[in-house]
């Protein structure tokens, strides 16, 4: 037991729980007991000590997140708030500006993955961007990030648009960047990392980063990751492989046409059909119909300026061995190529036990420490 009040942590207690479900705590270092009943996730009873008799009714208190790699000020930098358009659409970021920048200081633009995100593209409180900003500004380096459109305080429809939209608003920011810096590169996370090795094919780009990118096609990545779904889940491998071929025509006949499959003659769980059904709904989403056919990989031959891709053995949403192999082997040579996997981290860059995404507010670790180091002595040479 803690007592902050009095400045007190770590009292021993005892506990104890009877046949019919009493709860019982004794802590003899202060002559107190308390029992109780679990009703309606809280603990109703009684605390004694010294002869008192009080109820107490116990309750959970607000969950308070560790995130210690979330910066903090004073910073070795300076931050200006900027916007940029898009046709109609406003977006706003963050310029991290290092001491003593000018013209010549490299910078590069955030792109987030797939979601409504913000700026520090956060997710249960972990501000992943806002890291990695602050770890390159401290070594020279410049970096934009910025909220996606209709998310934070920039304008725009989310709901509606697709990757193409997105990809649109990054050109939008690598050209704002091109009038005050004269090297632009680009870091991407996740579908971030894929429309960044698409600017870098269109040569836009004089650098990119790709973070858990994804080479492979959409296509490709969801059937993935719905079979990794269904052996977590205890199906299998004839069922997995009987829902995962359906979903594959299913995409099929979205891209180029055909019959599609029909849940009632499929020879599969009801479950399983509801959720294919599920599925089809979601196909009709401007979005999900064009990510499916996304596949990056004959524009990879294109690239000519340097990349760095990293993606983690841990992750359950985009598979690191199919779409490393992708880029090795359809990028040209360049001798500042740098395609990696990184051993124990999952899809956040985070280390972690399974990879599953139930895992990521459980992670008091934002992005991993070596992954900041290699990506600042990567970019080192092109300060």
């Amino acid at each position: 037991m803690d007592s902050p009040d009095q400045g007190v942590r770590g009292i021993p207690i005892q506990y104890e729980q009877d046949k019919i479900g009493k709860i019982i705590l004794s802590i003899p270092s202060i002559g107190a007991s308390y029992e109780g009943f679990w009703l309606n996730n809280r603990i109703i009873g009684t605390f004694n000590q010294m002869g008192q008799t009080l109820p107490l009714t116990l309750s959970p208190g607000e969950i308070k997140l560790n995130r210690p790699q979330t910066p903090q000020a004073p910073f070795p930098y300076t931050t200006e708030e900027v916007s940029f358009t898009n046709g109609n659409v406003v977006l706003r970021g963050t310029l991290v500006l290092p001491e003593g920048y000018s013209r010549k200081t490299p910078v590069l633009l955030f792109v987030t993955g797939s979601g409504k995100q913000n700026r520090d593209e956060e997710l249960f409180e972990h501000k992943p961007f806002a890291v990695i900003a602050d770890a390159l500004g401290r070594e020279g380096i410049a970096t934009l990030r910025y909220d996606d459109r209709g998310a934070g305080e920039s304008t725009g429809d989310f709901a509606s648009s697709t990757t193409e939209d997105f990809k649109a608003d990054a050109i939008s920011g690598v050209n704002y960047l091109r009038s005050r810096f004269d090297k632009v590169g680009m870091i991407g996370h996740s579908e971030g990392g894929t429309i960044t090795l698409m600017l870098a094919a269109e040569k836009l780009v004089d650098f990119a980063i790709s973070l858990a990118g994804m080479a492979v096609s959409g296509s490709e990545t969801l059937i993935w990751q719905n079979r990794i779904a269904l052996a977590d889940a205890g199906y299998s491998q004839e069922i997995t492989d009987t829902y995962c071929n359906t979903l594959s025509k299913a995409f099929e006949v979205i891209v180029h046409g055909g019959i599609m499959p029909k849940a009632e003659e499929l020879d599969l769980p009801d479950v399983l059909k509801e959720n294919y059904l599920a599925v089809l709904n979601q196909l009709q989403s401007p979005y999900l119909k064009q990510f499916i056919s996304i596949d990056i990989r004959p524009l990879l031959g294109l690239i000519d300026c340097p990349i760095l891709a990293l993606n983690g053995t841990k992750d359950n949403q985009v598979d690191y061995r199919s779409n490393l192999e992708a880029l090795h082997g359809g990028l040209s040579k360049n001798a500042r190529n740098l395609i990696e996997p990184v051993k124990g981290l999952n899809h956040l860059f985070q280390h972690c036990k399974t990879g599953n995404v139930q895992e990521y507010n459980q992670i008091e670790e934002t992005f991993a420490p070596e992954v900041l180091t290699l990506m600042t002595e990567w970019l080192s040479d092109f300060k």
